[in-house]
């Protein structure tokens, strides 16, 4: 490091970034909470087993070729070059083990690999990105609770997890992404990137899982299966909430120098800026992160007429609709775009739910995919002219209303609904996608139960033994 603020510049960012993840773990403290209280009381275990397990498959895989994805497909499918050449985020690479932030050993005069301050980020940038990746994979998992099977539901975690979700990070997120340079897209805080993509995926899903036992009627009316504890499901709720915080810093850069690296002319030098490098703050995030979520709270209070479980998941619906542009957003259009995402949300999870005989059961495809496919679109009217991101490129590009609905179906349906419904169709076929109707009847957790019980009659039997051994019992 050059100099002391250069050096004060890394470890506060190093700082930055590790804060950023136990805040975002707490997501998945919420949504282990949110689906136990959403599902029946013969689910549980399954339910918890099948969202932590997601949590070291998708780790495990992320560091095998999930970061690599990031750095190596901006370009797309060949539309703005080839693979890019990656050398921080090979799993043999260096900077992928441990290191004391030096220059690299191997490479002093590469830039990356032979630069102090890379050395020491690199592994807090991918433990950020990876929790990102578990929030993809774990919105899918609310919608298809109580009759998954637990392995399909992990190959599926791997694909949007450690796959599709960062191929649209490395066209929509990354200074080189297509999407970004070509399109305008713009997508600040992950309408599209994380929330668009997993709801796409989980319908992509629930067409071929189908509904669950009893939840349509003969005639086709859908019956509600009401969550068994609405008071997990609050708490749950508030910890995905408290757990956005995280979400919202780690999708910022802090204090780093435009200059050296194409930021926006004119802005400060060590200051706050979106993932784009476009100029924001902390307060930004503030201001507009509350009136979203507080504009769809009230949004969903109202359409649900006071239902709770709806409310809360309206809340979370209005934050999504405006996370696309909520770093530029006033405060009161953020909260007006947040109402407006949690009402449709609402209203097309009832309507597709009617129409085509769609199980999801926590309303995931609708708060996710549906509110971030609405946010990109708002975005693309509200924020009309202006430019995408930084000064990567001798010309940058604009944000666009048909280059953001353009930007949403490529995260909602070509890399969120396509993939995943290809994959489930052939566990379909394969008969490894549901568990069987007998097993969904009694719950999924019989086995645990039934060796449960048979522990605990087995220690009675051997109790009683041992009472009558020493006369204790006739």
């Amino acid at each position: 490091m050059d100099t002391d603020i250069g050096a004060l510049m890394v470890i506060f960012t190093e700082f930055y970034y590790w804060v950023t993840v136990p805040l975002m773990f707490l997501i998945h403290v919420g949504f282990c909470m949110y689906e136990v209280g959403a599902s029946r009381y013969k689910n549980h275990l399954h339910t918890l087993m099948k969202n932590t397990m997601l949590m070291p498959l998708v780790t495990i895989t992320f560091f095998f070729f999930g970061w690599w994805i990031y750095f190596a497909f901006p370009n797309g499918p060949g539309i703005t070059g080839g693979l890019n050449d990656v050398v921080n985020a090979k799993p043999w690479a260096e900077l992928m083990g441990t290191h004391m932030g030096g220059p690299g050993v191997n490479d002093p005069d590469d830039p990356v690999l032979g630069n102090a301050g890379w050395a020491r980020l690199n592994g807090v940038f991918w433990a950020a990105f990876l929790l990102f990746s578990w929030t993809a994979a774990s919105i899918v998992s609310g919608a298809v609770i109580e009759r998954i099977r637990p392995t399909a539901f992990w190959i599926i975690a791997v694909l949007v997890g450690s796959c599709t979700w960062i191929i649209d990070a490395a066209w929509g997120w990354h200074p080189d992404g297509w999407m970004v340079t070509q399109l305008g897209y713009h997508d600040a805080y992950a309408s599209g990137v994380i929330h668009a993509i997993a709801g796409g995926a989980a319908l992509g899903v629930l067409i071929p899982l189908g509904p669950r036992i009893g939840k349509f009627a003969e005639d086709g009316t859908p019956r509600n299966i009401a969550p068994h504890n609405k008071w997990l499901v609050t708490i749950g709720l508030f910890l995905i909430y408290t757990g956005f915080w995280g979400f919202y810093v780690a999708c910022n850069v802090p204090i780093i120098d435009h200059g050296t690296i194409g930021g926006a002319e004119g802005v400060v030098n060590f200051t706050a800026t979106t993932i784009y490098l476009t100029p924001t703050t902390l307060s930004a995030i503030v201001f507009n992160f509350l009136m979203s979520l507080s504009g769809g709270l009230i949004a969903g209070y109202v359409v649900s007429r006071g239902d709770s479980f709806w409310t809360y998941s309206a809340g979370l619906a209005g934050v999504i609709t405006a996370s696309a542009g909520n770093d530029l957003y006033h405060p009161i259009q953020a909260m007006l775009i947040g109402a407006v995402g949690a009402v449709c949300a609402y209203k097309l999870h009832y309507w597709v739910e009617r129409t085509f005989k769609v199980d999801d059961a926590v309303g995931a495809v609708a708060v996710h995919g549906y509110a971030g496919f609405i946010g990109l679109v708002i975005c693309g009217f509200m924020l009309w002219g202006h430019p995408a991101t930084a000064g990567y490129h001798a010309e940058v590009a604009v944000i666009t209303p048909w280059g953001q609905f353009l930007g949403a179906c490529i995260m909602f349906i070509v890399l969120g609904f396509i993939p995943a419904f290809v994959l489930a169709m052939i566990m379909k076929g394969m008969g490894i996608l549901r568990v069987p109707p007998a097993v969904e009847l009694v719950g999924l957790d019989l086995s645990e139960d039934i060796a449960a019980e048979m522990d605990a009659h087995s220690i009675s039997e051997a109790d009683i033994a041992e009472a009558k051994r020493l006369g204790l019992l006739a």
